[in-house]
């Protein structure tokens, strides 16, 4: 097996934008709102862009190589994670995505919990995150009368900031910001309001799974200090594990067997060298380490995110050993 880079999977989205272009050279016309970079959802599918299986679904690879790809404990039945980038020109509806066991039921796929990395902020980026002081009795009246932003936590953002978006969590993404969004590889939605634009709404499914409970709040992560770079630890949990490195000269690391690895570069530039090559990588790109791969090391001066289905004792395990050596 090799390092995958996959063709980027754009959507154009009523309240996207053209942001993209600041680090892509492929944009298609119209507002561009999603590039799904990689994705193995019925609505779609990753198509490998570089050596010898170019040109073939991601699906088509894992049937072929199993767990080469993915690893002995991932499941093939379903690709677990959907990594994507999103430029919000305009804020996005009020939303909340179902917990598992709801939306295999009411929806047949899994729930959507998700975590959001701010890539780009531009001016007056913002976030909701939660709702503050809001009860269900108050909550359903501001379904009723729209007047949402009393009870709405919106937070105003800069780049690098990280959210945990937990699935019950009241939540928007606001204008004026680019967002690399790691989640479960599930495209439910439930809006709740969407600032009359005519879209449908679905407020008995949102109240069913609304957790008023919820509280979003910017992850502050753990960072260890490695030698030519550094490691964030920023959120860990069933459906994944989300690390920043802030790579100045090189990484070296190794695939696992039991899982693959997807990295997305969020700055700079460099490239990752293993036994059968190299591919070079920018700001924008994401690609996947499989299973079967090996040693690789990333050289460059560039910012890394590290999203993967964890075992997480042994991750938790990891960080404890790195704290304590520190």
């Amino acid at each position: 097996m090799y390092v995958l880079k996959f063709e980027n999977i754009y959507f154009d989205k009523i309240w996207g934008g053209r942001d993209f272009q600041l680090f892509r050279d492929n944009l298609p016309e119209g507002n561009i709102g999603e590039s799904w970079d990689v994705s193995c959802h019925p609505h779609g599918v990753s198509v490998v862009a570089n050596g010898k299986f170019k040109g073939m679904k991601l699906d088509e690879l894992i049937k072929l190589k199993g767990a080469e790809v993915i690893g002995t404990k991932i499941s093939l039945d379903r690709f677990p994670l959907l990594v994507k980038l999103i430029n919000a020109k305009e804020k996005l509806s009020v939303q909340v995505h179902p917990q598992d066991k709801y939306a295999k039921e009411t929806e047949g796929e899994m729930g959507k919990t998700e975590v959001w990395y701010v890539v780009e902020a531009f001016e007056g980026a913002n976030l909701v995150v939660g709702t503050k002081n809001c009860t269900k009795e108050q909550f359903k009246n501001a379904i009723e009368t729209g007047h949402f932003d009393e009870f709405m936590n919106k937070v105003y953002v800069q780049k690098g900031d990280v959210y945990f978006v937990k699935s019950g969590l009241v939540h928007a993404i606001g204008e004026g910001v680019i967002i690399a969004e790691i989640q479960q590889n599930s495209d439910t939605t439930y809006r709740v309001f969407d600032y009359n634009r005519g879209r449908e709404l679905h407020l008995e499914k949102a109240l069913d799974v609304v957790d008023l409970s919820l509280v979003g709040e910017k992850s502050k992560g753990l960072k260890v200090q490695e030698e030519g770079y550094s490691k964030t630890y920023y959120c860990l949990c069933e459906h994944f594990s989300l690390e920043l490195y802030d790579v100045e000269e090189s990484v070296k690391e190794s695939s696992d067997r039991e899982r693959f690895y997807i990295f997305t570069a969020v700055e700079g530039e460099g490239e990752i060298l293993y036994k059968r090559g190299v591919e070079k990588i920018k700001k924008g790109d994401s690609f996947m380490i499989p299973a079967a791969l090996g040693d690789y090391e990333i050289k460059g001066k560039l910012k890394l995110l590290k999203s993967y289905v964890p075992d997480m004792e042994t991750v938790k395990h990891d960080i404890l050993n790195k704290v304590v050596a520190e």
